[in-house]
């Protein structure tokens, strides 16, 4: 059955109000099940990675550091800079005075406080870093070796799923007709995908891209200072300071980090899988209530003698008058009644005295021809 015959079937019982007195009736219960699992090949951690590098280039572009005060008692010959820590420091050690030259007031000491002031990467947030740097290229690598092995085997084959299940019940009722459904659907598809080796060599490409692109944070100053220092590296729990709280470098390297630690042992492999069991009420169960009234009204041309009525002349002649209408309201909306009556009116003897006049042309035409086959058969016949 065609759209038009669906709409019949609406139009035929929107009259009676059946279709208003079966929905408002209505009670139906729908369960759906649904399964789903897709695997795909994992470069959420690349994208991570790529994402992250500028904000930890920007923070060892400027790093944190302090000034380091390193104080030394040497020889007066051996001092290299009198500062005022110096004075301060003899003042208050009078021991180290060797001699005082009371005409000029000159003090000659012993010992002087040697103060070497020297600029210290060694800060939280460096070696924080620092070890961010470390854990990242440790991952990396990882990453690579599973690739490496996977890319050596043949394709990989990938199950994936999309499997869904609707249990719908219903009742409903019209004066004394009662009516109920059962409908189950089923819908399953299972497939097989593959990881091709190209897809592999990609993932590859990009990762040491990455590589480089770290290696170049590994040659900045003070990652090279802090290495050569040999600092313990951060270990979780992470001390939340205020550099690490409001600078937008650290939010987005402390992302890294959570990443990393969250994904360590993740496989190559980004598998998604779903299951879900549950009583729907929204508009999936609206549409398959429209459909047991659908059912309904297909099953009610049962009772009708003739399914394949045609129309009638009536019908016909009301749906062109309703047709003209349309259209003589859409030329000029502020038509009135009055006025569509009178155009009617004033155009109908002028079309039937016209079609009447073309019957009559036409009738002649046929007479003559008839008058002229009539003589030829009487000539025959003399």
């Amino acid at each position: 059955m065609d759209n038009l015959g669906i709409i019949d079937l609406y139009e035929k019982n929107t009259e009676n109000g059946g279709i208003k007195e079966f929905a408002e009736n209505i009670d139906s219960t729908l369960i759906v099940e649904t399964e789903k699992k897709q695997s795909n090949l994992d470069t959420e951690w690349i994208e991570m990675i790529e994402r992250t590098i500028p904000y930890i280039d920007n923070i060892f572009r400027s790093p944190n550091r302090f000034i380091v005060n390193e104080e030394e008692l040497v020889k007066v010959e051996q001092a290299k800079k009198i500062t005022i820590e110096t004075i301060k420091h003899l003042s208050k050690n009078t021991n180290y005075i060797q001699t005082i030259d009371k005409k000029t007031g000159d003090v000659t000491p012993s010992k002087l406080l040697n103060v070497r002031k020297e600029e210290s990467y060694d800060t939280y947030e460096n070696r924080l870093i620092y070890t961010l740097i470390q854990n990242t290229k440790t991952f990396i690598k990882r990453k690579k070796e599973e690739l490496i092995i996977n890319i050596d085997i043949n394709n990989q084959e990938q199950e994936n799923k999309n499997n869904k299940v609707l249990e719908y019940t219903a009742t409903s009722k019209i004066k004394e007709e009662k009516i109920d459904i059962k409908l189950n659907l089923n819908s399953k598809l299972d497939y097989t995908g593959e990881v091709s080796k190209d897809k592999i060599k990609q993932i590859l490409e990009r990762s040491e891209d990455i590589e480089r692109k770290i290696q170049s944070l590994s040659d900045t100053e003070p990652y090279q200072i802090i290495d050569k220092q040999h600092i313990s590296l951060v270990r979780e729990p992470i001390k939340k300071t205020n550099v690490i709280l409001k600078n937008v470098n650290f939010q987005y390297a402390m992302k890294l980090w959570s990443y990393l630690r969250d994904n360590y042992n993740g496989s190559f492999e980004d598998e998604e899988e779903e299951k879900k069991n549950y009583t729907d009420d929204g508009e999936l169960k609206e549409f398959i209530d429209e459909t047991f009234l659908l059912q309904y009204l297909a099953m009610k041309t049962l009772d009708e003698d003739n399914l394949e009525k045609e129309s009638t002349q009536h019908e016909i002649q009301e749906m062109m008058v309703e047709q003209m209408i349309e259209k003589m309201l859409d030329m000029d909306t502020e038509i009135t009644e009055q006025q569509i009556q009178q155009m009617i009116l004033s155009r109908y003897e002028v079309v039937k005295y016209k079609k009447i006049e073309i019957i009559k042309e036409i009738q002649q035409i046929f007479k003559t021809h008839i008058e002229k086959y009539e003589k030829q058969i009487e000539q025959r016949r003399k």
